[in-house]
């Protein structure tokens, strides 16, 4: 769906992933999505986002080369742009870590590469780790997903191993690590992505995995949050999704 962000003026295409103002054309299939990982979840391929040459302004639906600004509108398709990983968003303090060969969120001052885990780390951990090598080249052992290029961030244990920040026992559910500070990371993505018209009364019930509460949240595609406790660890509580107010 498109939606108009307030001072842009500019439909700014929004998905669960990403906020631009332009379509990638798939090199694989042709065909136009708002981002890779969309493709990956409708199409049954993957999308190699490296060998992306097109794009189309989402506000004058010109195709073109790909690039950050609209050849025939100049429009921005986004606030940053690698044009490496092709990869447009709204500014999240983005930077290209040539080693690691994607993108990661930044500040960049506030992370380090560390060459034998070959992986891009939090500034106090350099020195304060145990290094094992090529350590991100390989999927979260409770989650199964690749790490390296996951866009929710690893958490280093003390033997060395990384595991998704997001992770949870697989036994009772409960956050395994001390959340606050994704959580907080979260609030923030939330705030800067308005879900359309449609969606903006919505409301959900939902059950929280951490402190076990049932409660009500509105609704949105980045998360549900547990007005206890604050987490994002939840689950949606039977039921559709309803206009506030309604019973």
């Amino acid at each position: 769906m498109a939606a108009v962000e307030p001072g842009l003026g500019v439909a700014l295409l929004k998905c669960s992933h990403y906020s631009r103002s332009c379509r990638l054309q798939a090199p694989c299939c042709g065909n136009f999505y708002i981002c890779r990982l969309c493709h990956d979840d409708m199409e049954n391929h993957q999308m190699d986002r490296f060998k992306v040459t097109q794009v189309q302004c989402a506000k004058c639906e010109t195709i073109q080369q790909v690039k950050k600004t609209c050849e025939k509108c100049k429009t921005v398709f986004g606030e940053y742009y690698c044009d490496i990983c092709h990869l447009f968003d709204v500014d999240k303090k983005q930077y290209h870590c040539p080693p690691c060969g994607i993108c990661r969120i930044g500040p960049k001052d506030d992370f380090f590469h560390c060459v034998k885990c070959n992986l891009c780390l939090a500034t106090h951990l350099r020195g304060n780790h145990k290094c094992v090598e090529n350590v991100s080249r390989q999927n979260c052992s409770v989650c199964m997903e690749d790490i390296h290029t996951s866009r929710i961030g690893a958490h280093v244990l003390t033997c060395g191993h990384l595991l998704h920040k997001a992770y949870r026992c697989p036994l009772c559910m409960q956050s395994a690590v001390d959340m606050t500070k994704y959580w907080e990371e979260l609030d923030l993505e939330i705030a800067q992505t308005a879900m359309p018209s449609d969606y903006q009364n919505m409301i959900v019930k939902i059950m929280c995995n951490d402190c076990q509460l049932h409660s009500t949240t509105p609704f949105h595609v980045l998360g549900l949050k547990c007005s206890g406790c604050g987490s994002y660890n939840t689950a949606q509580d039977g039921g559709p999704i309803s206009a506030e107010g309604e019973q």
